[in-house]
Parts: C-alpha cells; sequence; structure tokens
C-alpha cells in the first residue's frame, strides 16, 4: 500500500478559530510535499543530464544510451545486494566499479570506431546500443520489474507536515556532493582542466600534449558512473525495469535542452526545474499525463526561449 504522503504526527491540536486559516495551510503543506519530491527527482534528471552534457562536450555527440547507464547501474545494484546478499556499501562500490569499466567498453565499441565520422552514424550507434543494452538485461533477468532496498533503513523525518522521505533525502544529498565534487575536479585540477580543454578544442588540446582520447575515455567512464548512481538512488522509489532508463533519458535530455544546451549548470537547473514542474502538474492537473508535462514544458522554453535558461543566443547572418 503507499504511503500517505502527509502522515500525522504528534498530538491533536485543538480547532482552528479561523475556517480561512486550516485549509490555506493544508494547501501549503501539500504544495510544500509536492515541491520536494519534485526536486529529488529532478535531481535523478539532473545527474543524467550531466551525463549528457559532459559527453556533448567531449565529442559533440548525444548519447541516448546515457538513460540506460542508470538502469545498468540499478541492475548491477539488485545483482551484488539483493541477489549475492553483499553488504551494501561492497555492493555499491562493485555496482560503480562495473559501470566505470562499462564506460570504458562502450567508448572504445561505440564511439571510437566512429570518432572521424559525423555525429549523424555515431548517434546512430548509441540508439543500436541502447537497444542491444535493454534486451541483453531482457534475457538476463527478465521482464519482472525489481525491487531494491533503501540507502538508510529509516522510512524519514516529518517536519511541518511535509514528510521527508530518507530515499529522497539521500538523493537530494548526494546530487549535492556530486555537483559539489564535479565543480571542485574540474575547475581545481590539473586532469579537469585537461579534460575542458579537450571538451573545447581538440586540435589544440593534442597540440598541448593532451592525451585526447584518454580524457575523452575518461568522461565516458565519469558519465557511465553518474548514469548508475542515478539508478541506484531511483531504485528503492520506482523500482528497477527495463525501460526505466528511457523514461529518465528522455527527460533528461529535455533538460539539457531547457537548462541550455551542452551547458553544465543549465544541465542541473534544467533537471530540478523539471522534476518541479511535473511533480506540481501531476499534483494539480492530472497524474496519468505526468510524463507529458515535461514535454509541453519544453514546448514552451522552445518557443520563448529556444536557446535555454543559460544558452547563449546565436544569430545567423545572411
Amino acid at each position: 500500500m503507499p504511503r500517505d504522503p502527509l502522515p500525522s504526527f504528534g498530538t491533536p491540536r485543538a480547532p482552528d478559530p479561523d475556517p480561512e486559516r486550516k485549509p490555506s495551510v493544508e494547501a501549503l503543506t501539500n504544495n510544500l510535499q509536492v515541491i520536494f519530491q519534485g526536486l529529488a527527482l529532478g535531481s535523478i534528471y539532473a545527474l543524467v543530464a550531466l551525463g549528457f552534457v559532459l559527453i556533448i562536450r567531449a565529442t559533440n555527440v548525444v548519447n541516448f544510451a546515457q538513460g540506460d547507464f542508470a538502469m545498468l547501474g540499478g541492475y548491477a545494484m539488485v545483482l551484488f545486494f539483493s541477489a549475492l546478499g553483499w553488504p551494501y556499501a561492497l555492493a555499491l562500490v562493485a555496482a560503480l566499479v562495473v559501470m566505470a569499466i562499462f564506460g570504458v567498453l562502450f567508448n572504445y565499441g561505440v564511439y571510437y570506431p566512429l570518432r572521424h565520422r559525423s555525429f549523424l552514424p555515431v548517434l546512430i550507434s548509441t540508439l543500436g546500443a541502447s537497444i542491444f543494452l535493454q534486451n541483453t538485461v531482457l534475457a538476463v533477468f527478465g521482464p519482472q520489474p525489481r525491487p531494491l532496498e533503501k540507502t538508510l533503513p529509516v522510512d524519514g523525518i516529518n517536519v511541518g507536515g511535509v514528510f521527508l522521505d530518507s530515499q529522497y533525502l539521500v538523493i537530494l544529498a548526494v546530487t549535492l556532493l556530486l555537483v559539489l565534487g564535479t565543480y571542485l575536479f574540474f575547475e581545481k585540477t590539473l586532469l579537469g582542466k585537461k579534460l575542458q580543454a579537450t571538451s573545447q578544442d581538440k586540435d589544440m588540446a593534442r597540440l598541448l600534449g593532451i592525451p585526447v582520447a584518454l580524457m575523452i575515455s575518461i568522461t565516458f567512464i565519469y558519465s557511465a558512473v553518474l548514469g548508475g548512481i542515478a539508478g541506484v538512488l531511483v531504485g528503492p522509489i520506482l523500482f528497477v525495469s527495463i525501460g526505466m532508463g528511457s523514461i529518465i533519458a528522455l527527460k533528461a535530455f529535455a533538460a539539457t535542452i531547457i537548462g541550455g544546451f551542452g551547458d553544465v549548470t543549465g544541465a542541473i537547473v534544467g533537471g530540478l526545474l523539471l522534476g518541479v514542474i511535473e511533480s506540481l502538474a501531476a499534483y494539480h492537473i492530472s497524474v496519468p499525463y505526468k510524463d507529458a508535462y515535461a514535454f509541453l514544458a519544453l514546448f514552451l522554453f522552445l518557443l520563448v526561449r529556444p536557446q535555454g535558461i543559460f544558452g547563449e543566443k546565436v544569430s545567423e547572418k545572411a
């Protein structure tokens, strides 16, 4: 049975003397609850969108298998933690190691052979890889969605009538740490600056002695690990299934466009914004159409601000 989104706590209070106040307070509490859940869901979109952007900047290609990285991470966690019974921390490390290895294989198996071709063959190869991965996992694990235990063995806390689910709190905390860690890595470390140089101009980076092929491989590794973490985090909420990666990838890609195509900050802000929009629209309008609201928001952004929130306007000369 689904948990009541607003479980009661404490001792009952006396009736409010102002009959107009109670409905407004309840509405505010419900909206805060929905926004909290939207931020957590948007954090998953942001992590996958960040992987999209890193690969776009490194290779100028959209990796449409990025969502399947989340699916693979979730199934790796199911294998090590649920099936083999390993301790959670060990299972998590093993799952991330698997994702790092998979990132290398994906780079050299899907992108590297086509690196000198136009973007279209590489894009089609990522779509083919996505279909291959989904069918491989289907053959190994079967079609039944797999449950995954929460990261913390507690339900959550209740603050002012808003129930803060422990898994949502973990998602928000991990996303914050990863975003901060990514910023420090790219801005404060030599390797991060080499990766930035590679993403900005591969030929110049190669002339400066930067191993471009290695930098691109590291980007794929990091993107695969980010996707795997997203899958592990969202698994206890959505269950781990074959189709989870496709749904997350579509919304994360929409988030990259809303935030500003190829912009790291835009990917994060776009993911969070999309999660909140989706949750509020589902609560106030209709739940069955919640997946459509993300693409409606994308359509409106393309009409009003096609370059995205942080994108720069590009004008064409006749």
